[in-house]
């Protein structure tokens, strides 16, 4: 572990900062939409389909903008690019608050989406692996420590600043965070230059691990993997506690195992970086869709009741708090760091679409079908994910 003068001082002090300016941009650009976006929708008039569409035109812009975002993190440095990405959040959220139009109020979403693909999780893994290259992994697991807090943090804050200033304060509060704390941190505090690692220095060093060609079939396999497993939390984070009370569990009993999502990503994420450190991210990958099958299967198996859902929600949230680091450890580990933030990008791009996509797709199978048709398909697209990480294949030292 790095000591306490490393992380203020030296490379380190960049998993310090992405873990503040992580906790600010989720908790400002994303986790307020459930709260606000219903107030928004009955004060202008919207449905709320229409009102909850323009968060999913910002996840498509976000898609659609990663790629971009990752080349120039490769070649600028994230000091630059996100404190852009802070900055267009900052001016969104403002020109939120006054967008009565619904085509000033779909543009102002655009705009938010761009802020959102430079800002959230992808844009700070790439900066990380510009700054520690190849050994970037225990810095990314730490900084998913610090971004499993983000909603812990925001609904409760969203809550209150919503009963004392409405939701338009609400947003002009998070625009000045993003605008005065968030991208200074990213602009003037963020590390600007990349770890000089040692070179071997003897013939008899152990060789670097081979790496795979960023294209073709491995790639191919990735980007299915992570895409199939996106509809998963963002389809259930939007109806799951709904699911939850048509099944009959109580409102007060499903807020309370709603809460346990949260925690267990983080405890997850501290059991990765304790003892999982030893292991390949396609393992942890493997393992994480794993535990999100077996949540599916246990609820076939004995059915909704408070008891499985709450288990299904505590082996949800660890599933997830692994995947996000394999998210940024498997493309490091497979395809090296070289134009890491790039790959991250392509990777990000059908990631984010389908993000958007799964709270509609979700809603319609429900509305048709039944709850467990919904959960059918989203278990459907989880072993998807599983057996395009069981395909995918690690290259061998020579």
């Amino acid at each position: 572990m790095p000591s306490l003068h490393t992380v203020f001082a030296g490379p380190w002090r960049a998993v310090l900062v992405l873990g503040v300016t992580q906790i600010i941009c989720w908790g400002a650009l994303f986790y307020p939409v459930v709260l606000t976006v219903p107030l928004i929708a009955a004060e202008r008039g919207f449905s709320a389909t229409f009102a909850m569409g323009g968060f999913s035109l910002a996840l498509l812009i976000a898609g659609f903008v990663s790629p971009a975002v990752g080349r120039m993190i490769d070649r600028y440095g994230g000091h630059r690019v996100m404190p852009v990405g802070s900055l267009l959040g900052a001016l969104g959220l403002v020109a939120l608050v006054y967008a009565e139009h619904p085509a000033a109020y779909l543009a102002v979403w655009i705009l938010l989406g761009v802020a959102i693909g430079a800002s959230l999780y992808d844009p700070a893994f790439a900066t990380l692996g510009r700054i520690f290259g190849a050994g970037a992994r225990s810095p990314i697991t730490a900084l998913t420590l610090a971004g499993g807090f983000a909603s812990t943090v925001s609904w409760p804050v969203t809550y209150l600043l919503i009963q004392h200033v409405g939701w338009r304060g609400t947003y002009l509060v998070y625009a000045g965070v993003l605008a005065f704390i968030a991208a200074p941190l990213h602009a003037f505090v963020l590390p600007r230059s990349r770890v000089e690692l040692p070179l071997p220095t003897t013939g008899a060093a152990k060789p670097p691990a081979p790496v795979l060609p960023p294209h073709g079939w491995a790639f191919i396999m990735v980007t299915t993997a992570f895409t199939a497993y996106a509809f998963v939390p963002s389809g259930l984070s939007a109806h799951l506690l709904a699911i939850f009370g048509r099944a009959g569990i109580d409102a007060a009993t499903v807020v309370i195992i709603g809460a346990l999502f949260g925690p267990s990503q983080v405890i997850a994420r501290i059991c990765e970086l304790m003892f999982a450190r030893g292991l390949h991210p396609l393992v942890v990958a493997r393992l994480s869709v794993g535990i999100l099958l077996a949540a599916f299967a246990l609820i076939a198996w004995l059915g909704l009741s408070a008891p499985t859902a709450a288990a299904f929600m505590v082996m949800f949230g660890m599933a997830n708090g692994l995947i996000t680091i394999a998210r940024g450890t498997v493309p490091l580990v497979l395809f090296g760091p070289i134009g890491y933030g790039a790959l991250l990008g392509r990777i990000a791009g059908p990631w984010l679409v389908m993000q958007a996509m799964a709270p509609l797709v979700l809603a319609f199978i429900a509305e048709r079908t039944s709850d467990p048709a919904a959960l059918a398909l989203a278990a459907l697209l989880g072993i998807v994910s599983f057996v395009s990480l069981v395909i995918l294949r690690a290259p061998k030292r020579a």
